[in-house]
């Protein structure tokens, strides 16, 4: 049973956090040597002691509800700034390296999840299990922030105490974890029912129609709290386009590629198809979001319109790889841009991305497109069903970073 200062994910991210060497080694003994990670036997940590950990343990992180095991964890750890293709080749050289094993290759999202948490970006993920025995995830949530921090782990058997302050028994700790959760007085009073009180407009209509005095105006103007208070409306989310001319996807045919799943080079589009407008509207349903109505996303090339409070709308950027394209921006470092925004480049399949684009990381997202063949009016190019693929992947990718980041079926984060 795996407590917090063995796990291996915590283990591996309180050595990250304080820079302390990771050791694949090939023998139990936690002094050997370094060896290859294609012949190592077990990982050893240098922090907060020097303990070996058999490489192909399986950790808390589940994939399909798969626990993936240590190796293939630090493996993705060591790829972390490399592109798609380049992981998944890796991967399948080190497989083929291997003489017992398999490294599991991480879907786009989840390898994006894992790095995040890793780096002390974030204390939550959804695909990290709680350890045995702490329901809540409070003990390894708990670790975690400490590993962040670059603290020792707390001692096996104990869990930091409500206040955050010393240790607790962990039989206190179960004990907390069975209290029953007092609410307040809203709570209370709403329940856990929903009410329907939408009969109530139809009553307050006609009082609604009537407009109200000079005096009443003026008195409800300089008394905003007396104001009724309407439902807030969800605000749009934001996609940047690149409004460089070597783009493959612009306004001219981003939305019938995002809709529609079907690639169309611009100079292909008859004038008629084409648009010269210079902002979009496409409407997605994002299920793990809001199952019931579609989201509405805007579609522009620049910020030069946006007001500050835009920012924290923008859910994606599609990029050429070239940083002039982040002039104008909030973020006018890529590195900096990609901290906050998902990435997307778009290039042609099995064609490598730019050095650029290699360079910022995991947090730009790679995905490429068949070339295109002018096959006549009449004619069918078999190998444009790779088009919706492609952009499944890129909704996907959306939809992840958009949970991540805060967006509810009913508002948007306030800041990313």
């Amino acid at each position: 049973m795996a407590t917090p200062d063995l796990d291996p994910l915590l283990l591996l991210r309180q050595s990250i956090a304080s820079n302390s060497a990771i050791l694949p080694t090939a023998s139990t003994d936690a002094a050997a040597p370094e060896a290859s990670l294609s012949t190592a036997t077990h990982l050893t940590f240098t922090t907060p002691t020097r303990i070996s950990i058999p490489i192909d343990t399986p950790t808390r992180f589940a994939s399909n509800d798969t626990p993936v095991d240590l190796r293939s964890i630090y493996f993705a750890w060591l790829k972390r700034e490399v592109a798609i293709p380049e992981y998944n080749a890796s991967a399948t050289q080190l497989n083929d390296d291997l003489t017992t094993g398999k490294v599991q290759n991480l879907a786009f999202v989840e390898r994006l999840d894992l790095i995040t948490w890793l780096e002390g970006a974030s204390e939550e993920s959804e695909y990290i299990k709680p350890l045995a025995g702490d329901k809540h995830g409070a003990a390894s949530n708990a670790a975690a922030a400490l590993a962040s921090k670059g603290a020792a782990a707390p001692a096996i058997g104990t869990t930091l105490g409500r206040s955050g302050k010393g240790a607790l028994d962990p039989r206190l700790a179960v004990i907390y974890n069975s209290e029953r959760k007092m609410g307040n007085w809203n709570s209370a009073l709403r329940g856990i029912k929903p009410t329907d009180f939408s009969h109530v407009r139809k009553l307050a209509a006609p009082f609604m129609s009537k407009k109200p005095s000079g005096n009443a105006v003026s008195h409800i103007s300089s008394n905003p709290s007396l104001a009724l208070n309407q439902k807030q409306k969800r605000p749009d989310p934001i996609i940047l386009l690149s409004p460089s001319a070597s783009a493959l996807l612009r306004m001219t045919n981003i939305k019938s590629f995002l809709e529609s799943g079907k690639y169309v080079p611009v100079d292909s589009l008859t004038a008629s198809s084409s648009s010269s407008a210079s902002m979009l509207h496409i409407n997605r349903l994002m299920k793990d979001i809001d199952p019931n109505r579609p989201m509405r996303f805007i579609l522009v090339e620049g910020p030069e319109q946006f007001k500050p409070e835009y920012w924290s709308r923008v859910v994606a950027v599609f990029t050429t790889g070239q940083s002039w394209q982040f002039k104008n921006y909030k973020w006018s470092n890529p590195n900096e841009l990609f901290r906050h925004v998902l990435g997307v480049y778009v290039g042609w399949r099995h064609e490598q991305p730019p050095e650029a684009v290699q360079a910022w990381g995991h947090r730009v997202m790679a995905v490429g497109v068949e070339r295109w063949k002018d096959m006549g009016p009449n004619a069918v190019d078999s190998s444009r069903w790779r088009d919706r693929e492609a952009v499944e992947q890129i909704w996907k990718a959306i939809e992840g970073n958009m949970r991540s980041k805060g967006w509810k079926k009913d508002q948007a984060p306030a800041s990313i």
